[in-house]
């Protein structure tokens, strides 16, 4: 139903599967959406292919999603503990930040701004005031970046930024491979009080087409596992607490 129709109410849904329950339908619901198929919304759910641009065989999102689960859940659980109540906090797009999101639902009187529209559909209904950036929604990102998302962003104070990254290289830095998306998060950075970079270790020693920050540039980084001896060293040298 998802793919035919784009969208689902639960209204309709309760109707149509009349043999369960309305809970079991819900659960339905969250479970498409963890393995990125569906955004849920108040009122049902949304199909990811809505977010894609038409004619496009565009599934990096829902394809990363999948990947490293057990990595991105270790980071998340990690993570979760630097998330502090009546802070201005910076949630980045992509799939091991939105495992943290889907953390935070419990979280209260934390401002929450960011450019990816699952996340801020995620934390919509908490008890948090939520801030989605404008701009053009990237379809492998589901992220909205450009020049509307930098002016929005400019009068904003961000406590923390927690950041994702698509590679590291101990030389190049954190990297994404579109111009856009990078420009926003260095610009991010720069404004945040603290950085905590969710990089897991599959994205070590790979270099994407755009460097939006150095290792210098981050405080904490969040690993599932501990890197090799060679970036450790260069972490303590920046100064950078790797979790």
């Amino acid at each position: 139903m998802l793919d035919d129709h784009s969208e689902v109410f639960l209204k309709q849904l309760k109707k149509i599967f009349s043999d369960v329950s309305e809970m079991t339908i819900r659960r339905d619901l969250i479970l498409l959406e963890d393995k990125g198929y569906a955004v849920r919304t108040h009122g049902g759910a949304v199909s990811i292919n809505r977010f894609k641009k038409a004619g496009e065989d565009e599934t990096g999102y829902t394809v990363r999603q999948a990947e490293n689960v057990e990595k991105k859940a270790i980071i998340a659980r990690k993570a979760s503990h630097f998330i502090e109540k009546d802070r201005s906090v910076y949630l980045d797009a992509g799939s091991t930040v939105m495992g943290l999101a889907n953390l935070l639902t419990d979280m209260k009187g934390c401002t929450f701004i960011t450019s990816a529209v699952n996340t801020a559909l995620k934390l919509a209904s908490t008890d948090n005031s939520v801030i989605l950036l404008g701009g053009t929604i990237s379809p492998n990102t589901l992220a909205c970046s450009g020049p509307e998302a930098m002016q929005m962003l400019e009068i904003m104070n961000i406590d923390l930024a927690v950041m994702g990254a698509s590679g590291f290289s101990a030389e190049k830095g954190f990297s994404v491979s579109n111009m856009h998306d990078a420009k926003l998060k260095t610009r991010i950075i720069e404004k945040a009080r603290k950085t905590i970079m969710l990089a897991d270790s599959t994205k070590i020693d790979k270099d994407k087409a755009y460097t939006f920050c150095r290792l210098k540039d981050v405080d904490i980084w969040v690993c599932d596992t501990m890197p090799d001896d060679k970036v450790l060293d260069k972490c303590k040298k920046d100064n950078v607490l790797v979790v």
